[in-house]
Parts: structure tokens; C-alpha cells; sequence
């Protein structure tokens, strides 16, 4: 695992990373991450992990010194967790500043702004689906719920409370939209028309393996995943752009192998719960954005904000809180 500072006030008083400034091309910027093209025989890509944080789909303008490290060192750690289980293959080929080209070094990023917040992964076709499983249930499956007792086209049992444990994990695909728009559940059956079936049911098969083992690993060190999301993608090709237009979607090789890409079960794409504090028919205390999210509802709830670009400034002391919370992630789940 990537070394990390190991106390919240020296990842504070670190310098925060908002955005890199690398000369490699391919340059794509999402909400954290920031994504180049390497060069070489091989095609790979350099993942740069910023201490930007979103929340509602927006980014915020005020960054979380040292969160880029932490999710960096929580991803390596269950990515290499993942393989070692035989769970799937994942992009990760390595986090190591020395793998970088020096030529990339043209612009303000140094070597060492990067220590500690790059991974280095096999290039390959995103996947345009998120899969989400669910164990618990909260969010946005929650509220659907409370209407329709179901979540995604599952049907659940009646009376459930919020936040109760699912009687089984389940899948929940969602569309994976570009920066500044909402992400939208979608049925299995959506999905499939959207990718086509076979890959989407290995999708389903291997997040719910990766989930239900990781949620074991996590409770035996006090922590509940409550859900979570992964990216997948292939090495193969999808379609042509002509068979794209004639089919009106993507469509992959059936016997293409899915593997596993971008980050893993961190604290910006799961909830995380202290065991020790979970009660069922209320929200819960987290160890991930949730508490951000929170805050930013006051301010919603008080006419200050609308949910719209741009973000507001967030108050040093949630910048500290959510710091703690996201370390005490890292510190508690990446141990064997």
C-alpha cells in the first residue's frame, strides 16, 4: 500500500493537490481524479488522485488536504485484496512515482505532489454501467423504496426501516453520466439493453462476489458497507461505430472478461458505518461523505445553496471532520 501521512494534522498541514498539471496527453479530468494517457508498447494509463471531493454530482471548490492519498491507499489495498481472493482481475499495474516518465514533469506537478495518489492501470473500454450493491438499505434506495417497495425493479420485503440489512445483497446498475450530470438507477433489464446481456450478468455475478466478501473482511474490523460501486471495463474493443448506429448501442464480446477499474470501495463510492453504533430506522454516523453531505443539506435547507455549480466554500471544520473520517476508513480496513 502507498505510504500515507498517518495523522490527520500532517495530511492537513500537507499542501493540497486541486488539480495536476502533467505533459502527457489524453488529459480527462473527473470529479477527483485526473486521467493521462503513458507512453509505451503497453496502453496504460496514470490515475492522479486530487483532494477534490463532490457531493450531489458537484465539486467542491474547497479541496480535503491529503484525501487523494488516502483514497489511493485504500484503493491499492483492496485492488491487490480483490486479485488475491480470485475475486477478478483489475487494472492496477502499479503506484509508483518512478514508473513515471520524467518527461512528464513539464508543467507546475512534481514527483512529489504525486507520492502517495497515483496508480498506473491497464487501458482499456470503460464499461458505461456502474454497479452498485446494496446490502443496507439507505439513499437513494431508500426513498424509492418507501414508494414502490422495491429498489431498481427488486422487489423487497414489506416493512422495512431505514437503513435495515437487506435480507441478501442486490444489484442496482445505474448510468454512468459525463461531469455535472446525475447518475439515474436503472432495472438489470435497462442495462442489458445498454451493453448487452452476457456482459451485464458477469457484471452482476462479480459485484455481488466482490461486495458480499469485502462486507465480511470490513465487519470482522468494525466497519459496515452499506453499499458500494464499481467501475468494470474490457481489453477488447466494443463494436464499430457503424454497428453502434445500426444497434442504437454499445455492445461488447460476450466472452470479453470484465475487469476491474478506476478506485474500490473508499469512502467516495461506498457508506461506511461504525459497527459498534449501528441502529437500524435512522440515519447512521459514517465514515465516508455522508457527514459533507449533511452539511450541505443545512445549507440547501436554508436557502444558501441550491445543489448547482458552483460549490460552496466548506468551513475548516468540516474539512478537518471529513479528513478524520475518511483516515479512519483507511486506517481500520486496510488491515489483513
Amino acid at each position: 500500500m502507498p505510504s500515507a501521512p498517518s495523522s490527520p494534522e500532517s495530511l492537513a498541514n500537507a499542501t493540497p493537490l486541486f488539480q495536476s498539471d502533467l505533459a502527457l496527453p489524453g488529459l480527462r479530468r473527473g470529479k477527483v481524479r485526473d486521467v493521462y494517457e503513458l507512453p509505451g508498447n503497453e496502453p496504460r494509463l496514470l490515475i492522479v488522485a486530487s483532494d477534490r471531493i463532490s457531493a450531489f454530482d458537484v465539486v467542491m471548490p474547497t479541496p480535503i488536504p491529503g484525501k487523494g492519498r488516502i483514497l489511493t491507499g485504500l484503493s491499492t489495498f483492496w485492488l491487490r485484496w480483490i486479485e488475491s481472493q480470485a475475486l477478478c482481475k483489475t487494472h492496477l499495474l502499479s503506484t509508483s512515482v518512478s514508473d513515471v516518465p520524467a518527461s512528464a514533469f513539464g508543467g507546475t506537478t512534481k514527483p512529489t505532489d504525486l507520492e502517495g495518489r497515483i496508480m498506473i492501470g491497464r487501458r482499456c473500454t470503460v464499461i458505461p454501467i456502474e454497479c452498485v450493491v446494496r446490502g443496507y438499505l439507505e439513499g437513494s434506495g431508500w426513498k424509492e423504496y418507501q414508494h414502490t417497495q422495491s429498489v431498481c425493479g427488486i422487489k423487497l420485503p414489506p416493512g422495512l426501516k431505514q437503513c435495515d440489512r437487506l435480507p441478501e445483497p442486490i444489484f442496482t446498475p445505474a448510468t454512468k453520466e459525463d461531469l455535472g450530470k446525475h447518475d439515474e438507477n436503472i432495472s438489470f433489464e435497462q442495462a442489458c439493453r445498454v451493453v448487452g446481456t452476457p456482459i451485464m450478468e458477469k457484471l452482476r455475478r462479480m459485484s455481488l462476489a466482490i461486495y458480499s466478501k469485502a462486507a465480511e473482511h470490513a465487519l470482522a474490523r468494525g466497519i459496515i458497507i452499506a453499499d458500494t460501486k464499481f467501475e468494470f471495463g474490457v481489453a477488447a474493443p466494443m463494436n464499430s461505430k457503424q454497428d453502434m448506429a445500426s444497434s442504437g448501442r454499445l455492445t461488447f464480446d460476450p466472452a470479453a472478461e470484465p475487469i476491474l477499474i478506476d478506485e474500490a470501495l473508499t469512502p467516495d463510492s461506498s457508506r461506511f458505518w461504525p459497527r459498534n453504533q449501528y441502529q437500524p430506522g435512522r440515519a447512521q454516523a459514517s465514515y465516508d461523505k455522508q457527514y459533507l453531505r449533511e452539511y450541505l443539506e443545512s445549507l440547501v435547507k436554508d436557502g444558501l445553496w441550491n445543489k448547482q455549480s458552483p460549490g460552496p466554500e466548506l468551513p475548516g471544520k468540516i474539512v478537518e471532520a471529513t479528513l478524520q473520517k475518511y483516515l479512519t476508513a483507511l486506517e481500520q480496513l486496510a488491515r489483513l
